[in-house]
């Protein structure tokens, strides 16, 4: 049996994982839950995308067979960005929602100019809780709100890295979910991943939002072990 890795994505809290771990379990699978630094972890430094992928090459290379990766969302960029560059690691890949395409359209350009800016005005910006909850109504960004400092600057690192990322690099067979009904990563962005990426398979999720491995947990654990375990 190989191992099962999985990658959270941007949340400070496992327990709403506990369902879909559960329902693994019962199928005499041993996921292995990874603990991200800065989230579910504690991380004092600025990262970028090759940290996060030199830290889980650090824990896959303790297993002696290839393993499974699967990614949520944020988990789901480190875990692609991880296949392209140790491809020899991984006998499938998962992904979930996963972040990673690139937008360039106007309203997320914005965004991403306005995180620097916001980064760079630091404790001013902080101490007026006016501005700050106006601004995170405005842009829905309430992973960027929560976060400390450190992980304000990760996060810029991770969307920017978005630029360089190549799907249509993926060498590994990959299985897609998408929740129909995402409105953080549209259903677009999964179309287009099961289009780049050349062995892939796409799973639409009916009346799911950008978490089906909560709400749709045993349709997704059924699926995984029909095509993949």
């Amino acid at each position: 049996m190989k191992e099962v890795i999985i990658l959270h994505g941007w949340t400070y809290s496992l327990e709403k994982w506990q369902t879909f771990l559960k329902l693994l379990k019962e199928k005499g699978i041993e996921p292995i839950m990874l603990n991200v630094p800065g989230l579910t972890s504690k991380n004092d430094n600025v990262w970028n995308i090759g940290d996060y992928v030199n830290w889980l090459k650090e824990i896959v290379d303790k297993e002696k067979n290839k393993v499974i990766l699967i990614g949520h969302s944020n988990g789901g960029r480190i875990a692609l960005n991880f296949a392209i560059k140790y491809p020899e690691k991984i006998s499938n890949l998962i992904l979930i929602d996963s972040a990673g395409i690139y937008h360039n359209e106007l309203p997320l350009a914005l965004k991403r100019v306005i995180f620097k800016i916001l980064a760079k005005l630091g404790k001013a910006f902080r101490n007026s809780s006016t501005i700050k909850n106006a601004f995170y109504k405005l842009t829905g960004e309430n992973d960027y709100k929560d976060a400390n400092p450190n992980m304000k600057q990760t996060m810029i690192n991770l969307l920017n890295s978005d630029k360089l990322l190549r799907p249509k690099n993926i060498q590994v067979p990959t299985l897609i979910f998408w929740g129909k009904e995402d409105k953080i990563a549209p259903l677009s962005d999964g179309i287009l991943m099961n289009k780049l990426i050349k062995n892939s398979k796409l799973e639409i999720i009916k009346n799911a939002r950008h978490s089906p491995m909560f709400t749709n947990a045993q349709e997704i654990a059924d699926i995984i072990i029909k095509e993949i375990i």
